[in-house]
């Protein structure tokens, strides 16, 4: 070759422009790769099941983590829709001037409602059996400020509660006593009178004049509601109410309200709110929440090391591919961007698969646990065992984003280390055997 060629090729290499950062021509040799063909079927199983690893992990994520929201939202629903935020007990006198302070309470700010009772455990019999009970006092208005009772009456009505005598039981303890509306449900307290032999059991009986179904069986199988009135000389409480239950705008601020609702209350009193009286229960949830993302992470992690495995061997498998794109000006960022899109759309794919299938699955997961329940004939979600009538999911956006974005990070970050070893790779040791 003379100086004059030379000098011709020189500067025809001198003129031709490296590739941009992620080309097209990146984009179709990454693509080349991810196509199986007879001789590479092992390499594309490993790839098959790396997708399939991410697409089960980040679905069993988001579906896991929406059930414990559901859940965790289901139950303080219900446990504060029932029970109140917050709850005022007397200290050293009695609580005889009940409606006084609940109007005294209604007037503080971000307060809902104020509602006096009178409650006391007893002995609740039917046709069909025994069960206990708490009984709870309340006044007619009351009761239907409670919508878990007052919307989801299953028969009979609350109009003139106040002036009967009868009861609203929950749906579950109807249907463990055997009653309807209309059948006598007899009551046994263990307070009843003082005669010269002693105390004796208070037994009476009540109309139902309502069922209610909360949806929380403990509670639908639990909760008898009568007159405030009633329900005082029933106890023997007089003139007496237990405490109030103090229903506000926001529970996650009932810490800052404590003061305001002592000094309104105007007496001694003793106030508890929803999160110290259940703050086992609450804890515990939590608790298996976050286990349960750490167990379930490990699932993504796993597909994550398959990327690298099968990226390895496909890095070994196309060493000769790319000793010739090297020999024919491809730079070791270009080799190393290629690997980097074979790998990273494996995880990218897998988890935007993973995320349509976990919200397929959340979107009509009560129809599947019926559906499964029914092909099984046994019972997934048994609402003795789990208080819930049906199983709930709640998607929060951003624990998703959070899944969605930790499972593409780990998938690039498992591209990395053989993209790495690509780029590396010696043009004339792949080439020197060939």
């Amino acid at each position: 070759m003379t100086a004059v060629d030379t000098a011709d090729v020189d500067s025809t290499r001198q003129d031709a422009a490296p590739t941009r950062p992620f080309s097209a021509f990146e984009w179709m040799i990454a693509g080349r790769y991810l196509r199986s063909r007879r001789r590479e079927t092992f390499i594309s199983v490993i790839a098959g099941f790396s997708f399939a690893g991410i697409m089960l992990g980040v679905a069993t994520l988001i579906i896991v983590m929406a059930v414990m929201n559901g859940f965790r939202s289901e139950l303080l629903g219900k446990i504060l829709g029932i029970n109140g935020h917050m709850l005022v007990q007397p200290i050293d006198m009695p609580l005889t001037d009940y409606d006084a302070v609940a109007t005294r309470l209604e007037g503080v700010p971000n307060v809902v409602s104020a509602i006096p009772f009178v409650e006391g455990q007893a002995l609740v019999s039917g046709p069909a059996g025994n069960l206990g009970a708490l009984v709870r006092g309340v006044y007619e208005s009351d009761v239907r400020r409670i919508p878990l009772i007052a919307n989801n009456l299953q028969g009979g009505t609350l109009d003139g509660f106040d002036e009967g005598e009868g009861v609203a039981i929950g749906a579950n303890m109807a249907q463990q006593l055997g009653l309807t509306v209309g059948d006598n449900i007899t009551i046994i307290s263990p307070r009843g009178s003082v005669t010269p032999m002693g105390v004796t059991p208070r037994v009476k009986a009540y109309p139902v004049i309502a069922i209610f179904k909360i949806g929380m069986s403990e509670y639908d199988a639990t909760f008898a509601f009568m007159p405030l009135e009633e329900s005082q000389a029933y106890f023997n409480m007089e003139t007496k109410a237990t405490g109030l239950e103090v229903y506000v705008t926001d529970p996650d601020q009932v810490g800052v309200m404590r003061a305001a609702i002592e000094e309104a209350a105007d007496r001694p009193t003793f106030v508890t709110d929803w999160r110290q009286r259940n703050v086992t229960f609450f804890s515990a949830l939590e608790v298996e929440r976050n286990v349960m993302f750490i167990i379930l992470t490990l699932i993504v992690i796993v597909a994550a090391l398959n990327i690298i495995s099968g990226m390895i061997m496909l890095v070994k498998d196309k060493g000769k591919d790319i000793a010739i794109l090297r020999t024919m000006g491809a730079t070791r960022g270009a080799i190393m961007r290629i690997f980097l899109i074979t790998g990273a759309s494996i995880g990218c794919v897998g988890t935007l698969a993973g995320f349509i299938l976990g919200l397929i699955v959340c979107l009509n997961i009560e129809s599947i646990r019926q559906f499964v329940s029914w092909m099984t004939r046994t019972e997934l979600f048994s609402p003795e065992l789990y208080f819930l009538s049906k199983l709930p999911a709640d998607i929060d956006s951003g624990e998703t984003i959070t899944v969605l974005v930790m499972a593409l990070a780990l998938s690039l970050i498992a591209t990395l280390y053989p993209a790495w070893r690509a780029a590396r790779l010696d043009p004339v040791e792949a080439l020197r055997y060939e």
